[in-house]
């Protein structure tokens, strides 16, 4: 399996700083090529926010260059990976109540996450409402789940999703990384297909515009190597910002082939 990778983000047209972060690593290793993406969205006071997502971003990408190799060669890499993944999480959740308590300032991020290895297995870590869509020809579908009050009224029925589109309660996250003294991530593995796209996002990216629109613009056999894939994501922002969207936006997309 290849990885073809692309990515945009912006602050949108009314913050002055971006509190998102993202990174994106590809290497060639004894198991074949591999793909990682992580988006995170902060949020706090001035650049608080950019403070604790740029913290969970360093950790990844610190944990792919220095743990990763030593997981790989383990009899179960996966378990191995959820391992390493879960107790980054829960230090980095330490990490930022601390660093917010020494600035007077509560403070937090999101943090979702994708390893796709060579022979199309995924891994998932996900806390908050960044998420991760796959997307086929003619599908979409939404990978992980919200861990937010709407989200979880509309499971149980109290809301429909249409409604919960415009509940003022749609921001208000059940748990994210530097707020509570516990954090449980959820995790997800499954496989990926050729000719499949997989695309994270900040929730900015995707308050305005439809699952139908997204599918339009970031199909795959529409994206046919990564420059086209981020002239796509740049214009599902644009439409974002047209739309008078006010938050950061940030998108990856990742393409199988």
């Amino acid at each position: 399996m290849k990885y073809a990778i692309a990515f945009h983000t912006d602050a949108g047209i009314k913050k002055e700083t971006n509190q998102d972060s993202l990174v994106i690593k590809k290497a060639k290793t004894t198991n074949g090529m591999i793909a990682f993406a992580s988006v995170c969205d902060g949020m706090g006071g001035l650049d608080k926010g950019e403070v604790a997502s740029a913290s969970v971003v360093q950790s990844f990408s610190d944990w792919f260059e220095h743990e990763l190799p030593y997981a790989l060669s383990s009899v179960d890499k996966i378990t191995q990976i959820k391992q390493q993944w879960r107790t980054m999480i829960l230090e980095q959740n330490q990490k930022i109540i601390a660093y917010g308590n020494d600035a007077h300032m509560q403070m937090g991020t999101t943090c979702t996450a994708i390893l796709l290895f060579e022979d199309g297995t995924y891994l998932i870590a996900h806390v908050g409402d960044s998420r991760i869509y796959r997307i086929k020809q003619t599908e979409i579908e939404i990978l992980t789940e919200d861990h937010t009050l709407v989200a979880k009224d509309i499971k149980t029925g109290r809301i429909t999703k249409e409604q919960a589109e415009y509940d003022p309660r749609r921001n208000v996250l059940l748990q994210c990384i530097g707020v509570a003294d516990h954090v449980e991530p959820d995790f997800l593995e499954g496989k990926a297909g050729k000719d499949e796209c997989y695309m994270l996002c900040s929730d900015g990216f995707r308050h305005l515009i439809s699952e139908e629109e997204i599918q339009s613009y970031l199909s795959p056999y529409k994206n046919e190597n990564e420059q086209i894939m981020k002239e796509s994501i740049i214009q599902l922002i644009e439409l974002n910002m047209q739309r008078n969207e006010t938050d950061n936006i940030t998108s990856i997309l990742i393409k199988t082939s």
